[in-house]
């Protein structure tokens, strides 16, 4: 590997697992993520993996659906514990070892996180599937990846994107557009590029927890990664 990351922490958003069918779940996408997550545990790494909702319910989308903030967001991060469930069982199903905390815990359903017990599982070899987002209203689950990191002791936090990168326009809707190679958390948030909300921005910045961006729908990009050989757009100091 081009660094040596020891624990690392996933970012997916929920869209990305909906890929472009417009169904819940893609599943050449899925398969796709669990044989990358294959690759990579191979190769020693710990890993904890933050999964949003997106593909079921944003929260953001409180007012078309005509829900309360507040509401939206709870059912929000219970749409991260249908996926999360959902993940651990492909995981299982390919002979990872997996183990799945929320923030709340659902009895007979799915454990509160711990952090304590959740590094044991990491050291243990278990791929850490996190849900629930941070358990409160108006955080996003960028926040929660952040959080987890820090709480896991990662070594890195890897986003993975439909794009592979940051750009100085949307790449999906403009042609000519230049990629970030590397940017410091101070130039996002005083430019207000919306990679990840701000509140994670700043928490990374307070802990210099390198923050990756890339294209996870790309086959095999997250080893590339690590091995420093991918496209993509890291923040640091």
């Amino acid at each position: 590997m081009a660094k040596e990351y020891k624990n690392i922490l996933l970012k997916i958003s929920g869209e990305i697992l909906a890929g472009d069918t417009g169904n819940t779940y893609d599943n050449s996408i899925t398969s796709q993520i669990v044989n990358d997550i294959i690759s990579i545990k191979k190769s020693g790494v710990n890993l904890a993996l933050v999964i949003g909702g997106g593909n079921i319910i944003r929260g953001i989308n409180h007012k078309e659906l005509n829900l309360t903030k507040n509401n939206a967001d709870q059912m929000g991060m219970l749409s991260t514990v249908i996926n999360g469930i959902f993940l651990k069982n492909i995981l299982l199903n390919n002979q990872v070892k997996s183990v799945l905390y929320s923030s709340f815990s659902i009895s007979g359903i799915v454990k509160k996180f711990n952090q304590e017990e959740a590094r044991d599982a990491m050291n243990d070899g278990h791929v850490v599937i996190l849900v629930g987002g941070t358990g409160n209203p108006y955080f996003t689950t960028d926040t929660t990846a952040v959080l987890r990191a820090l709480e896991l002791n990662c070594d890195v936090l890897l986003k993975g994107t439909k794009v592979a990168g940051v750009y100085d326009r949307d790449p999906q809707k403009h042609s000519k557009v230049n990629k970030f190679t590397k940017l410091d958390y101070n130039y996002v948030i005083n430019n207000n590029l919306r990679i990840m909300d701000m509140t994670s921005i700043v928490l990374a910045e307070e802990a210099s927890l390198p923050i990756i961006i890339f294209s996870i729908k790309k086959k095999n990009e997250l080893r590339k990664v690590l091995d420093g050989e991918a496209d993509f757009t890291i923040i640091t100091n």
